[in-house]
């Protein structure tokens, strides 16, 4: 982040901005490979499948099944179709922008940090030669951005990313049956219709909302996909201060608590311990790849380290 730019949002010229630290990133780049025939061998990539490139006279060795038999009527010789692998492939951003992200002890907001490493992905994607697309909630409010290979897409979703950023006191939805229902398992569900197969998917989120659901709307979606769940977390959440009187907001008002009282930093440690243990067996079981980016940390910098040679989240 800039000096300028506030530790509570970041506005769109910033999520822009955001293309000089995507550069010294590196996804791999989109090239085709042209294929005369299909091989035996799985391929370690989960790719879209095989796009029709060309039909040229048929060549000792060439796989019969891929004659064109109406090409070959027409010439009065064999002629067989050649194909290349499609290296395209979507890339889906899921960025949590909740009401449980508009929060930090150190360095920038939850939601914050959420957006910078969106947009950070979405740039690196696109100069891949990746479609870019993106699902954007924040509690009362659900965008849905279908995969395109454009610089406009990637600027529309990251003006969705900016304009939703907000505490929940300046939210103007109205409250009623559906307030509060653009949650994560009902971005899960969206991102189910919205991915293809093959598809390169992020969910970034703090994950303080997971259900009995989540799991299993992860791992419909690691079924057929690659999905990383990149978790923000404040070190406040981790671990109490050992001591000092201090103060979170409520629904009512200020909440005080004094963590030099034992009782309760044994009460707040056995709830961390269990959240994190329900967090990790979820991601286990879906088959999801988790990584976690603290708010006091540069999320370049750590992306840095967690995106392999292939771009994978190592």
């Amino acid at each position: 982040m800039t000096p300028a730019e506030p530790a509570t949002h970041i506005s769109l010229s910033g999520l822009i901005r955001l293309q000089a630290d995507a550069r010294a990133l590196k996804l791999p780049a989109a090239r085709p490979v042209r294929s005369r025939q299909a091989g035996l061998q799985r391929s370690p990539r989960r790719g879209r499948g095989m796009a029709f490139a060309e039909v040229r006279q048929y060549q000792p060795g060439d796989d019969i099944r891929s004659i064109d038999w109406r090409v070959t009527a027409r010439r009065q010789s064999p002629h067989t179709k050649l194909y290349e692998e499609e290296r395209e492939r979507p890339v889906l951003l899921l960025c949590d922008l909740g009401p449980s992200l508009f929060f930090a002890s150190t360095g920038a907001y939850k939601q914050v940090r959420c957006a910078q490493l969106a947009g950070i992905l979405a740039w690196l994607a696109l100069w891949s030669g990746d479609q870019v697309g993106g699902i954007v909630f924040n509690g009362d409010e659900l965008t849905v951005q279908r995969p395109a290979r454009r610089k406009k897409s990637v600027l529309q979703l990251l003006d969705t990313v900016a304009r939703q950023q907000r505490s929940t006191r300046d939210s103007k939805s109205p409250q009623g049956a559906n307030a509060g229902t653009a949650n994560l398992d009902t971005a899960l569900q969206e991102a189910r219709r919205v991915a293809h197969t093959g598809s390169r998917i992020f969910v970034i989120s703090d994950f303080l909302t997971i259900t009995g659901d989540t799991s299993r709307l992860l791992g419909s979606l690691a079924r057929h996909n690659t999905v990383s769940a990149l978790r923000v977390i404040d070190p406040l959440e981790l671990k109490l201060p050992d001591s000092g009187r201090f103060a979170i907001a409520g629904e009512d008002g200020p909440v005080w608590f004094d963590s030099s009282n034992p009782r309760f930093q044994r009460a707040y440690a056995e709830k961390v311990r269990q959240h994190t243990e329900a967090l990790e067996e979820c991601f286990r079981t879906a088959g999801v790849q988790p990584a976690s980016v603290m708010t006091g940390d540069q999320p370049a910098l750590t992306l840095q380290t967690l995106l392999g040679p292939r771009g994978h989240i190592g």
